[in-house]
């Protein structure tokens, strides 16, 4: 979601927070600005430059109007409250023009606060949520920064991730977390505030996560932590070992494209020191669950929001088949408003890329009330659902910087398989050799991968055969049916083409009324050849695939490279290699992805930072 960077030491301040900024463009904004204490303290002014749209259009203001100085903040907004305007741009001052703040989240009793304000004379000059903020910290100022923050928050309700500084505290910045996330750089007499790692990782590696409830007084001294009411507290140092170079293009023409095809390393990365090649055995990591709480459990239910869901429906199939387990998926914005049933037996599974995600954090905290074991599938160390959960999967996939998710997603899969076997390990429902067969295909699928993507099965030509169309069907059955609700995401994300994702077997309660010469229909038709249930629903899709044709409707297929048929019933077809039934979505999600940026290409979209949305959404 926004972007938050903080800096204060020796160095010029104004281009370390442009450059951050600029490496969290991949949340997703609408609007930037800075703010930097200009001048000495008898003279000096917080100067703010702000511009609505991408960037380039703050750094254009900044050239024609430059600020200087070693201590100030910048964010990139993604508005929630307000257009997304020069004037609702952060960050905000208060009237005298000496407080100003910047702000992820949503402060739910900003308009009883902006109310209670107004009658006490102050004017308000945003749409915005967050200018109630500045306006605080300036009533309740008495020389001390912190003090007034602190405040301040005591009468905030909702989530925010935000930073204060003032031209009558210099040298200063608080930060504070309730929900969003922030983290502090620490460096050789300079500071660093950001809402994710990539913004700084450029100036240093030893980084301290704030929980929630965590407040942070960053001078060129150092860092002091209290909680809300002034507490000292501690939290640890982190190292981050990530090396910079991974958050760059290298040399692909957008992030998201350099991202599909680190997918296989990725994916050896998150089976890394989790199996036994020999035995086929699965091995987690240290976790507040036992062996015998895995064998206990007498449901699963897994949590997610958008892709992680796909991931997490596919999950499902994964479970039930290994571990002989019911599992229920949810829509982490649902979960906890329909007083779901959970109970001690309950494995409660949260999925999410950044283990920021408020509706899906939200959701592990309803299970974890309500008395659930609690497990997190994520990519992000030291987040807030790897601090709540009883136990955490990482998935390794490095930092992904498209908005659109592509190798978080095939390590959320691989994550789910790996713990899919897990559980019919200890349960007692998978013998060594299922095991040792199935760890064979797995170690044997980012080689596959890898194959699959040095070919060119031409989708460039294809792109320019669908890129016109306005609408699109996918379909799919059993678990393949998640993936043609991912690609149709993917491609209604960066191409902006309404999309839509369908059980193959519910073709004729409604969709074939859309199908004519105009729909592009893409089938994931692929089968496990050794599997007689694949087979049979295989040979379903191809009746499904018949009954586009009848309609005159345009088919792409996904089948396997052994499938002598399909081409006789599919206009395009694209090969992915053999394997486990439960494996092949691992692999043909992936052209579901090159389809959707290729499209997307061919119709000039900015793939990488698709309108609307944010990397790591973490409001409700």
């Amino acid at each position: 979601m926004c972007g938050i960077v903080g800096y204060v030491g020796n160095k010029k301040a104004t281009p370390v927070i442009v450059e951050g900024l600029r490496k969290l463009e991949y949340r997703g904004y609408d609007s930037a600005g800075i703010a930097v204490l200009e001048g000495s303290n008898g003279t000096s002014k917080l100067a703010v430059r702000r511009a609505s749209g991408k960037l380039r259009n703050l750094e254009e203001v900044i050239q024609q109007s430059p600020v200087s100085g070693t201590y100030g903040i910048g964010h990139t907004r993604w508005a929630t409250h307000g257009r997304p305007t020069e004037e609702n741009a952060h960050p905000h001052r208060d009237a005298s023009g000496e407080f100003a703040v910047i702000h992820n989240g949503i402060i739910e009793n900003y308009m009883q606060l902006r109310q209670e304000l107004q009658d006490q004379g102050v004017e308000f000059t945003t749409e915005t949520d967050t200018e109630v903020i500045p306006h605080l910290v300036s009533r309740y100022f008495e020389g001390n920064l912190e003090d007034a923050a602190r405040k301040t928050i005591q009468r905030l309700q909702g989530v925010f991730g935000m930073c204060v500084i003032s031209r009558r505290d210099p040298n200063k910045i608080i930060a504070a977390r309730q929900g969003p996330p922030v983290v502090i750089g620490l460096g050789e007499g300079e500071y660093f505030v950001a809402s994710d790692v990539p913004a700084i990782l450029s100036h240093t590696r030893d980084v301290i996560f704030l929980h929630d409830g965590d407040m942070a007084v960053i001078t060129p001294e150092g860092v002091k932590l209290t909680d809300f009411t002034g507490r000292t507290i501690n939290r640890p140092v982190s190292r981050i070992l990530w090396d910079p170079i991974m958050a760059e293009k290298g040399g692909y023409k957008h992030f998201m494209l350099k991202e599909i095809y680190e997918q296989p390393r990725a994916i050896r990365d998150t089976m890394l020191g989790r199996i036994g090649q020999e035995t086929g055995r699965v091995f987690l990591d240290e976790m507040e669950i036992s062996e015998k709480d895995f064998r206990e459990f007498d449901s699963v239910k897994i949590i997610a929001c958008g892709t992680s869901w796909h991931a997490a429906l596919a999950g499902k199939f994964m479970i039930e088949r290994l571990a002989r387990i019911p599992v229920e998926v949810d829509y982490g914005s649902e979960f906890r408003y329909r007083d779901p049933i959970v109970t001690a037996k309950t494995l409660t599974v949260v999925v999410s890329q950044s283990g920021e995600t408020a509706d899906t954090l939200a959701a592990l905290r309803e299970a974890k009330q309500k008395g659930a074991k609690t497990l997190s599938i994520v990519n992000v160390v030291g987040s807030m659902m790897t601090r709540e959960s009883a136990g955490t999967l990482m998935t390794h996939a490095g930092p992904e910087i498209g908005v659109a998710s592509t190798k978080a997603f095939t390590c959320q899969l691989t994550a789910l398989f790996i713990l899919a076997m897990y559980l019919g390990q200890v349960r007692g429902k998978l013998s060594d050799e299922q095991s040792k067969s199935l760890m064979r295909q797995l170690l044997h699928l980012p080689s596959q991968m890898e194959a699959m993507l040095q070919e060119d099965p031409g989708y460039d030509e294809l792109s320019k055969k669908l890129f016109r169309a306005t609408d699109f069907l996918y379909l799919g059955r059993g678990i393949h049916f998640p993936m043609a609700l991912e690609g149709a995401l993917k491609l209604k994300e960066i191409s902006y083409i309404h999309a839509e994702g369908y059980p193959a077997g519910e073709m004729k309660h409604g969709p074939n009324a859309l199908i004519d010469g105009n729909l592009p229909v893409v089938v994931v038709a692929t089968r496990d050849p050794n599997d007689h249930e694949s087979q049979t629903r295989y040979e379903k899709t191809l009746s499904n695939i018949q009954e586009v044709k009848a309609r005159e409707g345009i088919v792409v297929a996904i089948a396997n490279e052994s499938d002598q048929d399909i081409a006789k019933v599919a206009e395009y077809v694209i090969r992915v290699p053999d394997t486990s039934e439960l494996l092949l979505p691992i692999l043909e999600v992936v052209p579901l992805q090159l389809i959707a940026y290729h499209v997307a290409v061919r119709r000039g979209c900015d793939v990488d930072q698709p309108r609307n949305l944010a990397k790591s959404v973490t409001v409700e």
